[in-house]
């Protein structure tokens, strides 16, 4: 089997961790954590170090230590993120051992303990990954799943339709990327494909029906008058299907006059 640069990354990250006396823990998560990675992959971690030790490092040194890096960012998370050779991008958060409690909120860890834990030397991190379900299971069965998922689609549709119309093709065009997002969910919940929840877009072409994720692909569109009326007929048909699927699990029933009003409204 292949080995993956990004495989090799990892080793490294792992020798930097271990050779750097100041860090207590090291863990990673997302795609290679869970076994899900590809050659298209990110690498993420979080490191734990002493305050005093966390206070001394420069990022972008520390991880030059594991491979050449084009360049370094603070993302919008406060993590710090290194492209290496290849476009290869390692998502790093820099922490102090304080932290390691915090682990404790996550929703879920996403893989085993064992292929997430890189370093422990005072062993607080891995009850605290134990403590953590594997998977995040959401509350599909709750009536709850309309207010968080399906009205919030309804509300950026009708959004979206009213600045296409007014001629602010890039807000309506932003605001249908919101409806999307939602949409993915109704997705999710109809067809009870839940396993990728946190990031509905993930492994869709894979886990949702062929005709959702054309009708999913058909609510696209570039930032064009006749494009975005094309995207939000589509996700108006998308979520007429959709939705009744999901409200009849609660005993409810879908939005049938404002879906209809935007109907009309979309073939002026």
């Amino acid at each position: 089997m292949r080995v993956l640069f990004q495989e090799e990354l990892i080793g490294r990250v792992r020798e930097v961790c271990v050779a750097d006396e100041g860090l207590d823990a090291a863990l990673m998560y997302g795609s290679f954590a869970a076994g899900e990675a590809d050659e298209h992959s990110d690498i993420e971690f979080w490191l734990f170090f002493t305050p005093q030790r966390r206070a001394e490092i420069d990022p972008q040194a520390w991880c030059a230590n594991i491979a050449p890096t084009s360049y370094g960012l603070l993302n919008e998370f406060g993590s710090y993120v290194a492209f290496f050779p290849g476009l290869v991008r390692g998502e790093f958060h820099f922490a102090t051992v304080d932290e390691i409690a915090s682990v404790g909120e996550w929703p879920a860890r996403g893989a085993a303990v064992e292929r997430m834990l890189m370093v422990d030397r005072s062993g607080a991190l891995a009850p605290v990954l134990r403590g953590l379900p594997e998977r995040y299971v959401p509350p599909v069965d709750s009536p709850e799943v309309i207010t968080a998922y399906c009205d919030p689609f309804a509300n950026w549709l009708v959004l979206a339709h009213h600045l296409a119309a007014r001629g602010e093709d890039l807000r309506a065009w932003d605001a249908l990327g919101h409806a999307q997002r939602h949409l993915l969910w109704m997705a999710r919940l109809a067809e009870e494909s839940t396993a990728h929840w946190l990031t509905p877009s993930r492994g869709a072409e894979r886990e949702l029906s062929a005709d959702t994720v054309a009708g999913l692909k058909a609510a696209t569109s570039a930032a064009s008058p006749q494009e975005l009326t094309g995207a939000l007929r589509a996700a108006l048909e998308l979520g007429r299907r959709l939705w009744p699927v999901i409200a009849a699990r609660h005993g409810r029933s879908a939005p049938d006059a404002l879906f209809a009003e935007l109907d009309a409204a979309l073939k002026r």
